[in-house]
């Protein structure tokens, strides 16, 4: 009993530490949300262009890849001048994306518009998970991760539901909303915002350094194998998330309702889990067993999902990958941040880039194996899987091993 309430005391976090947290859930969720807004008119915005899907699948490819290319820029820069103005930044370019966005109709300004907005999620992403590194103990990283995660799935949940909505009143004003949204999340930051107390500038590589050089350096840190994770199940997954919808209607003839439905249930799986079990079991079981358990339970899923034969048993089947990759991701952010020391900006930015290198290869390579055969997407998810959890059994056993010598 009384170590039970010890656990909970060390556990538990101040008002101000609940009131940093609240503020960058907050931005998470405005910024996830006003780009999720424009997700359910997007197909039917490039065909009034005439533009199908090599546009549809560039959109995603040229966003992750200016993440990829600006991310361990960003992270230095959140390390030398602070999480504050990185997050600010990182709206105001989120902000201009969508602008751009509503005010042009040329694809080649589309696409400029996507790089803008990488470059934003770059700046934005790592300077918030840092700054809860900062503002938290190394016991509460867990689950301060989980609960801007949980923002974060909870922008994807109730971003496409406005987007519909809003399409009634033509194609484009869910990009003007998307773009008004974005632009108070910048006016809130700046005035509600304030630097973390704890931010110090970090011996991570130089700021000018190519991106090339500090993957390279990446090699040598502590989380190079988290990071390596991250890169090969982004890979993976995306490649599932990314031909979903049209795999549902060649397969299942499915609405874009059906498909709207299984986004919104996924993405509310995602929060619930986010915010009420990840921390719980990552206390219990440790950040390598959860990450061994629920990536062995994404791979059945992807098996699974070749066999299934209807709308609802794939429905459910993707409830069950959704749920694991909603616990895997606070996971690997976590596990990261604890190995990073005070590198946190560097650390959270080369994380940002493995993950954008798995966003850009997956939909590109998931795009041109559908065109062959619709499962293939599928069954390369699930071979990434078994190598991603092939990884962490072996890094896992090494590091045991290396516990024991010392």
């Amino acid at each position: 009993m009384v170590t039970d309430f010890k656990e909970r005391e060390r556990l538990s976090m101040s008002a101000e530490q609940r009131k940093k947290i609240i503020i960058l859930m907050i931005n998470m969720f405005i910024a996830i949300g006003s780009f999720g807004i424009i997700i359910p008119i997007l197909p039917a915005y490039l065909a009034s262009i005439d533009q199908g899907g090599t546009a549809a699948g560039l959109m995603i490819a040229i966003f992750a890849g200016a993440q990829l290319i600006f991310s361990p820029i960003a992270g230095k820069w959140t390390d030398l001048y602070g999480r504050r103005k990185m997050i600010i930044y990182g709206l105001v370019g989120l902000t201009l994306s969508m602008f751009i966005f509503f005010a042009v109709n040329s694809i080649w300004l589309l696409y400029a518009s996507r790089v803008i907005g990488g470059i934003g999620a770059a700046l934005l992403i790592p300077a918030i998970f840092a700054y809860v590194a900062d503002i938290t103990t190394f016991d509460q990283r867990a689950k301060g991760n989980s609960l801007v995660s949980a923002a974060m799935s909870l922008g994807i949940v109730i971003g496409p539901g406005i987007g519909g909505f809003l399409a009634d009143f033509g194609l484009k004003f869910p990009f003007l909303i998307s773009a008004l949204v974005s632009l108070s999340a910048v006016v809130f930051s700046i005035f509600v915002l304030k630097e973390s107390e704890t931010a110090q500038i970090a011996s991570a590589p130089e700021s000018n350094d190519s991106m090339v050089r500090k993957i390279a350096l990446s090699v040598k840190m502590p989380y190079f194998i988290p990071l390596i994770i991250t890169l090969v199940m982004s890979f993976g997954l995306m490649a599932y998330e990314s031909v979903i919808g049209l795999y549902l209607d060649n397969q299942f003839d499915s609405s874009p309702k059906d498909i709207a439905v299984m986004v919104t249930a996924t993405g509310i799986v995602s929060v619930i889990v986010q915010l009420f079990v990840v921390d719980r079991i990552v206390r219990r079981f440790g950040e390598v067993n959860v990450l061994n358990i629920f990536i062995s339970v994404a791979a059945i899923g992807f098996l699974l999902s070749l066999f299934a034969s209807s709308y609802l048993t794939f429905f459910l089947i993707s409830l069950i990958i959704f749920l694991s990759t909603s616990i895997l991701r606070p996971v690997l952010n976590t596990l990261i941040s604890k190995m990073a020391g005070n590198e946190q900006g560097f650390a959270m930015g080369m994380n940002n880039a493995y993950m954008s290198i798995g966003n850009v290869l997956g939909p590109t390579l998931a795009g041109l194996m559908y065109d062959i055969h619709i499962t293939y997407p599928f069954m390369l998810g699930l071979f990434l899987l078994i190598i991603t959890l092939l990884i962490t059994m072996a890094w896992n056993k090494r590091s045991h091993h290396a516990k024991a010598l010392s």
